[in-house]
């Protein structure tokens, strides 16, 4: 398995080497999220809530956990979603001081999500302005299929730059947020996720992830909830056969 390749901001590094070192990394191709017009999650269920039946490329997203102890499935939610992303690479971008400190992704956890981790280019920096910086770089150069991050504080001002740079390029921005008020944003979709135990087979061992998973918003969509499982051979979203018919729906002011 080839591992994720790695950019550490935390060198005495001028932002230009850094830009030269992305562009290295991302190699120059046709953007593919343009010709993408959504991204579906492969379930009817959820789909019908969102626009066009699918994510949005060009826009940003928010997912975040239901409470701390859930930041790891929300990690594991993450990685589904960014492993349905068109191919190309994905920028994983987080700070040493974040939302996941002193912890970093697997080659073999994110491709049991779907996630090949030769896609992935993990980019590592010492504080949450400089990973803000690199995920605009990112977006702007147009080159990645996807850009995702973990960011912890969020103004409304910030997160516009972001989703227009987002919407410039056609890229999806995908960021895990801390648990609790996420305080305002323009995000498109805000996910709220909360760990559910996994499906096993009769050996006990693990055959497919579950969360219960909250659309919180969704412009020109439906907020709505669902108990959804993650198949990991298949690599594959459906709903658990408690929810399976319907999926539970909510009062968007709930």
């Amino acid at each position: 398995m080839k591992p994720f390749a790695a950019l550490d901001f935390n060198r005495n590094r001028s932002r230009t080497e850094v830009v030269a070192e992305l562009r290295r990394l991302l190699p120059r191709m046709e953007s593919i999220a343009a010709e993408t017009r959504v991204l579906p999650f492969g379930l009817p269920a959820i789909d019908a809530h969102l626009p066009q039946g699918g994510l949005v490329p060009g826009a940003l997203h928010e997912v975040a956990p239901k409470v701390g102890g859930d930041t790891a499935a929300t990690f594991g939610f993450v990685a589904a979603l960014l492993g349905r992303m068109p191919q190309g690479p994905v920028l994983l971008i987080a700070s040493s001081r974040g939302l996941i400190r002193g912890s970093r992704p697997h080659g073999h956890g994110l491709s049991g999500f779907g996630l090949d981790p030769a896609r992935v280019i993990l980019v590592d920096t010492a504080n949450e302005k400089q990973a803000l910086w690199a995920m605009e770089e990112a977006l702007r150069s147009a080159a990645p299929a996807a850009v995702a991050g973990t960011i912890e504080r969020l103004d409304l001002k910030t997160s516009q730059r972001l989703h227009l740079a987002a919407g410039d390029s056609g890229i999806p921005l995908v960021l895990l947020r801390p648990a609790g008020e996420m305080g305002s944003s323009v995000a498109v979709t805000r996910w709220r996720i909360a760990a559910v135990a996994a499906a096993r087979d009769r050996f006990g061992l693990i055959e497919r992830w579950r969360w219960h998973v909250r659309l919180e918003r969704c412009r020109n969509g439906k907020p709505g909830e669902w108990l959804v499982e993650f198949d990991h051979v298949a690599h594959r979203f459906s709903l658990a056969a408690a929810l399976a018919d319907p999926a539970l729906s909510y009062r968007a002011s709930a």
